[in-house]
């Protein structure tokens, strides 16, 4: 199989959050299933992550819900792909406490497929300007298409 998938992060309170709730809404079960589920099920989505997964050997996507490793989603056949794009960008990541609030910006690489214009779908993420591009390449190698490099200033076709 040979699939890519990319999620986007839970941020680390967020998922203590997440595990917290659940696991107070599983020992609620016990004593009041209603307040138990109700629990259970703000943990849960607490902790599901979205994002995108492709199989190049089938040319197919699907864009996933993912809870502890399990995908969920339907398969759909790829769109017909005009180019894949590889763009430097920011991600942004905001922790909160009672009276203080930090943001932490780390530079990511962002692998879009556009098709119909300016529709994309992104299908990857990496630090690695070097994987990104080895990524790209199999993607120009599958689907026939150009690669945009926008991880610099100016734009240029490959």
């Amino acid at each position: 199989m040979n699939k890519i998938i990319y999620l986007k992060e839970i941020p680390l309170f967020k998922k203590i959050l997440g595990f917290g709730i659940t696991i107070l809404g599983l020992l609620s079960l016990t004593t009041n299933i209603i307040f138990g589920g109700i629990f259970l099920v703000i943990g849960i989505n607490f902790l599901i992550t979205e994002g995108s997964e492709i199989d190049l050997d089938t040319t197919t996507y699907r864009s996933i819900k993912s809870l502890f490793g399990y995908h969920f989603g339907t398969w759909k056949p790829c769109p017909n792909f005009e180019y894949v794009s590889v763009f430097k960008t920011t991600e942004n990541q905001t922790i909160r406490v009672i009276t203080a609030e930090t943001t932490l910006q780390n530079s990511i690489i962002l692998l879009n497929l556009f098709y119909n214009g300016n529709k994309h779908i992104t299908f990857y993420k990496t630090r690695d300007k070097n994987d990104a591009f080895k990524v790209a390449e199999r993607f120009k190698t599958i689907f026939n298409i150009d690669i945009l490099d926008a991880t610099e200033s100016e734009k240029k076709w490959l």
